[in-house]
């Protein structure tokens, strides 16, 4: 996918599972290597060429994902994701068939005054 060149806006990039644990694994490497967290992820976005606020929130899912701190992980945001999808089709349909039973209960109110 191209990125967007235009002067003053952002770049947007999709960057693959690989390209984002790759960039996770330098993070930690370089951490244990400098034995801090202090500047790691600008440094390590800046020489990947990715954004420094991308590159920290993959690391900060990463360790969600792992069980290192809590929160919310990927596959529970994904299902989550899935399931406010189908509430939003069963609503839809329900709105369908409230309006379709309003409808031929007034016609069956019509035929039977007649």
């Amino acid at each position: 996918m191209p990125k967007d060149t235009t002067p003053g806006r952002p770049t947007t990039r999709r960057y693959s599972p690989d390209e984002k644990a790759a960039a996770v694994r330098m993070v930690r490497t370089l951490r244990a290597e400098l034995g801090t967290e202090h500047g790691t992820v600008q440094r390590v976005a800046t020489q990947l060429g990715y954004g420094t606020e991308s590159l920290r929130s993959w690391v900060r899912q990463a360790d969600i994902d792992e069980g290192h701190v809590p929160g919310a992980r990927t596959s529970d945001a994904a299902r989550m994701k899935e399931l406010e999808q189908e509430n939003r089709e069963l609503k839809r349909a329900n709105e369908i068939l409230k309006r379709a039973a309003s409808f031929f209960g007034a016609e069956l109110d019509r035929q039977h005054k007649k």
